[in-house]
């Protein structure tokens, strides 16, 4: 028997459905990253679609199955054979839930985007209040589990501190970033890649492109099946991701003043250092040579001069990629009567 992933990929029939089927105005995808929940497929399946329907606007579901190993595939197959606006889309093998997140942002057609757990606790019926927030002028509405039904200590504990944590370093003032159930419009989504365990901060990366964002109350069920991918490992996930935000916040686009402000007060402590080893030979006469001031004089310098060479090489790391993909260092949400104006930014 051939390994599952020794199998050359060609496009699946719902991989195709997703991609061939002919443009149609769709204006809400929901979003749903699978691993292992076979239990609770075919009640939240069910759910979703009463939901879009009795919310009247044309639609579509996408399952991505971040490479399970129960029956989700077999469950995910029948959905999609039952109605045409469920997109199934299998992983290899598993890559995470900001890869499966991403790949539905890549193939939603939709202009509203609506990631939600797959666990059954959140509620398909709250997002209609997140359609009326978005149409009321918000960019990004964001899920608040205000009355959270998971263990204390374990992950409701963990979860708060690291919320303010989030909030108190980026700006952002929410407080559950770790929601999935959100909604997005499209325009503020395109343009954003996520990598690592990134999918918790895209609100942060949404404001800093200048979406307008809030917050609602949402319902939070206890789980019923299965048991959660997550464990307190997460936390240590949580900051070292929070610490490559906050780095690409202060220097995505000014990284020379990052390090290049490292090594200019690097240096400074080198002069200060060698004026204060003059000082005590010509006023003291002293042999500061028996003293670490030399030392201290040479590394600060060192140390400033490298990170200052370090700042430079990342201009050039950072100018070469915005130049070679064409991307603007700006982003803009809407015009007025420019024309043909902006025809030599389509060109790059």
């Amino acid at each position: 028997m051939i390994p599952r992933e020794a199998v050359p990929v060609q496009p699946g029939p719902f991989l195709k459905e997703v991609e061939s089927e002919p443009s149609q105005a769709i204006e809400i995808s929901v979003i749903v990253p699978v691993l292992n929940e076979a239990a609770t497929l075919p009640e939240l399946a069910q759910g979703l679609q009463q939901e879009m329907e009795q919310l009247g606007r044309s639609w579509e579901i996408l399952f991505i199955n971040d490479g399970s190993t129960d029956h989700s595939e077999e469950i995910l197959n029948g959905l999609a054979e039952k109605e045409h606006r469920i997109r199934v889309i299998h992983f290899r093998r598993n890559f995470g839930q900001t890869a499966a997140m991403m790949a539905g942002f890549d193939f939603a057609q939709g202009q509203i985007l609506i990631p939600i757990d797959v666990d059954g606790q959140n509620e398909p019926a709250d997002i209609a209040k997140m359609l009326a927030l978005l149409e009321h002028g918000y960019d990004v509405v964001s899920g608040w589990r205000k009355d959270r039904q998971d263990n204390f200590i374990q992950r409701n504990v963990p979860s708060i501190l690291a919320n303010q944590l989030i909030s108190f370093v980026s700006g952002v003032r929410l407080h559950d970033f770790g929601c999935s159930l959100k909604a997005y419009k499209r325009t503020v989504v395109d343009g954003i890649r996520l990598y690592g365990e990134m999918h918790r901060f895209l609100p942060i990366y949404a404001y800093w492109h200048g979406a307008k964002i809030t917050e609602v109350v949402v319902n939070h069920h206890p789980r019923r099946a299965g048991r959660s991918k997550y464990g307190l490992e997460r936390v240590a996930k949580v900051l070292l991701d929070l610490l490559v935000v906050k780095f690409l916040d202060s220097a995505a686009q000014k990284p020379m003043y990052v390090f290049g402000g490292c090594g200019i007060f690097s240096l400074a402590l080198s002069v200060l250092a060698f004026l204060w080893m003059l000082y005590l030979k010509i006023f003291n006469n002293f042999a500061f040579i028996t003293t670490p001031v030399p030392l201290i004089v040479v590394m600060c310098f060192m140390i400033g001069m490298m990170c200052i060479l370090l700042g430079l090489l990342a201009e050039m790391i950072m100018r070469t990629f915005y130049e070679s993909q064409g991307k603007p260092i700006y982003n803009i949400r809407e015009s007025r009567n420019l024309g043909g104006s902006n025809s030599r930014l389509r060109r790059l």
